[in-house]
């Protein structure tokens, strides 16, 4: 009985792995061959950029001041409190920012989509699109998966400096240390393959959890519950492709580094 279960979702775990693929095909295709909304992909731009910028502010802010409140008292016992600068920014740059505000992204931006899609395919709007010879793909689909793609590794570079002024707030408090000196610190060790695969990373986190949320949005199921269905699961499984990704890339640029 296990067995015949765990089959089943096995089953249907690769034909929803396969839809998502074909789906993903699809967008290359309409990409390519579909005139480009511009309209409607300024606006995405707006509503999956500028309206995040207030949440991306207070948790940069925040994640630069506690990283530094935490780790000040352990160099400081070791003598070491001059590579606190370096050390908590090459650890945002790399790792703690992409990642963070990934999944900040895909729980707001990511959810929205989710809703905003299946709320049109329960109310037939997409259907009424499809009938009226306009392509919902290239309007909905597309502008939504560039917009994400594009604005994601915007705000982490913009929660990058904020959580940079946070840390220098933070250590400011404990010391005299001037500006100047702390931007010296901090960018001192800071080379290419830090920027570099954490900048490229944020492009597939943005374009997985756009294409995500708009494959499990545009295939909702009919009613009231595949809404929220919806909602729930483009911020799931956007988390957890955004995981897998992470895990990649560091296994890929530690390959570079030995």
């Amino acid at each position: 009985m296990r067995t015949s279960s765990l089959a089943k979702n096995i089953e249907g775990f690769l034909f929803e792995l396969t839809d998502l693929f074909r789906f993903i095909g699809l967008f290359f295709r309409t990409l390519s061959i579909k005139r480009f909304e511009r309209a409607e992909f300024i606006n995405q731009l707006y509503k999956t950029g500028y309206k995040s910028f207030f949440l991306i502010s207070v948790t940069g802010l925040i994640l630069g001041l506690v990283l530094t409140l935490q780790t000040r008292p352990m160099l400081a016992d070791l003598g070491a409190e001059r590579w606190l600068p370096n050390l908590v920014f090459v650890s945002i740059i790399r790792e703690m920012s992409p990642v963070i505000m990934a999944l900040l992204f895909a729980g707001k931006v990511g959810s929205g989509i989710g809703a905003e899609l299946s709320s049109m395919r329960v109310t037939e709007q997409i259907d009424a699109m499809e009938v009226s010879a306009t392509n919902p793909v290239n309007y909905l689909v597309v502008t939504r998966v560039l917009a994400t793609t594009i604005m994601l590794p915007v705000l982490v570079f913009y929660a990058d400096f904020i959580a940079f002024m946070g840390s220098f707030l933070g250590l400011k408090a404990y010391s005299n240390i001037s500006f100047p000196l702390f931007f010296s610190q901090a960018f001192d060790g800071i080379y290419f393959y830090d920027l570099f695969p954490a900048t490229l990373k944020t492009f597939f986190f943005g374009f997985f959890i756009g294409i995500i949320s708009c494959y499990k949005g545009y295939y909702a199921n009919t009613g009231t519950e595949g809404v929220g269905q919806a909602a729930n699961a483009s911020v799931v499984i956007s988390s957890m492709v955004i995981f897998f990704i992470d895990l990649v890339a560091v296994q890929i640029t530690s390959l570079f580094e030995i």
